[in-house]
């Protein structure tokens, strides 16, 4: 377990996640959020974005966090293992809503209140993005693939790490 993506809606719990990985493993963590997003709200090109993430998957090795679909395909490619998140919507927007008004070491700025574009991709998530997702996965059947659907499983999976 070298080159490891983590995927799953907004407010699943992937960064989270995340970070206790990389403080387990001691791999170079990176949060597509802060590749994308600019700290004034804004986004950086496509170009500029997927520039910079294929210098991180050349790299040995990586925990990369993000759903980002449009980027999934190279991303499941490039890596050794998926920790897919695949929590209950109502799961998902109470995360999004409990990070309200906290830093986090994965967005360049606080979010103070829930935008409604935001709100609605969460909402559609399972229906619009889990179908594209799986199909991907099923792609890849020499991938070590973790689905966890709830908050227990992938915390017993970072518990088997130690």
């Amino acid at each position: 377990m070298k080159r490891i993506i983590v995927i799953g809606s907004p407010g699943s719990g992937k960064s989270t996640f995340s970070r206790k990985l990389n403080i387990l493993t001691n791999i170079p963590l990176y949060h597509l959020d802060l590749i994308w997003h600019k700290p004034d709200k804004t986004n950086v090109t496509k170009e500029v974005f997927d520039k910079d993430l294929f210098e991180i998957l050349k790299q040995d090795s990586w925990i990369i966090d993000g759903n980002y679909q449009r980027t999934l395909i190279p991303r499941i490619e490039a890596c050794d293992t998926v920790c897919f998140f695949d929590l209950p919507t109502a799961l998902c927007i109470k995360g999004v809503k409990k990070r309200m008004g906290s830093p986090r070491p994965d967005m360049p700025w606080v979010e103070e209140e829930l935008d409604p574009i935001f709100m609605e991709y969460i909402l559609n998530f399972e229906k619009e993005r889990l179908p594209g997702i799986y199909e991907a996965l099923k792609q890849y059947p020499n991938k070590n693939i973790y689905i966890f659907n709830n908050h227990i499983e992938s915390e017993q999976f970072l518990k088997n790490i130690k």
